[in-house]
């Protein structure tokens, strides 16, 4: 503290030391401009039954599609599942001569689309199709010139999701496709005619 105070003494400056402040000093000064309008705060937890609060971004979505080809009608359907449970389905019409393999691809590409529109990152794709899944696995060779246009787009589409995986199951698992199915087949719509989504709500 010497040396500071010759080293200052050449420019007229003082150096004066620190007193101590009393902690009823600080106190008395916080007090004397307490806010108006100041609220304690409310430590209460209205929700203390919660072990945790976790966010479902990268809790995985499912995805189950089915078609169908007839003499009738072209039809496919496919249903998205949050993973809180909700159902989003789309079903629709093709104009046009296709295979029941084809029919399958025009399903699951219609469903990827919904979940990219969705912005779905994690997904879980299940069909009753061997043959698509197996070949969209890797598992199954895919020699038909026209499915491999169709495989070629769902890989194409892969690629807006950080991991996705493709499940075979039995037909009679794949509820909510079969009974779009069922409901594409018994209505008659016109190609000018829009129609809205529909809502289901179980209670």
């Amino acid at each position: 503290m010497t040396r500071w105070q010759i080293l200052l003494s050449e420019f007229d400056i003082v150096y004066v030391s620190q007193k101590a402040i009393k902690g009823s000093a600080i106190v008395e000064f916080l007090a004397s401009r307490a806010l108006e309008d100041y609220e304690p705060l409310n430590f209460d937890f209205p929700n203390e039954e919660l072990m945790c609060v976790a966010a479902t971004e990268d809790y995985p979505w499912k995805l189950s599609f089915d078609g169908t080809s007839n003499a009738v009608e072209n039809g496919i359907r496919a249903a998205l599942v949050s993973p809180n449970g909700d159902y989003y389905p789309s079903t629709c019409k093709l104009d046009f001569d296709c295979t029941n393999n084809i029919v399958e691809y025009e399903a699951c590409i219609m469903g990827l689309r919904a979940a990219i529109e969705r912005r779905i990152r994690t997904l879980e794709v299940y069909g009753d199709s061997e043959l698509v899944i197996y070949q969209l696995k890797g598992e199954w060779e895919t020699t038909d010139p026209k499915l491999i246009n169709y495989r070629n787009i769902v890989l194409g589409l892969l690629e807006e999701f950080n991991d996705i995986t493709f499940n075979y199951i039995p037909r009679d698992e794949n509820q909510m496709a079969d009974a779009l199915a069922t409901l594409v087949s018994m209505i008659k719509v016109n190609k000018e005619e829009v129609m809205r989504p529909i809502q289901m709500s179980i209670f």
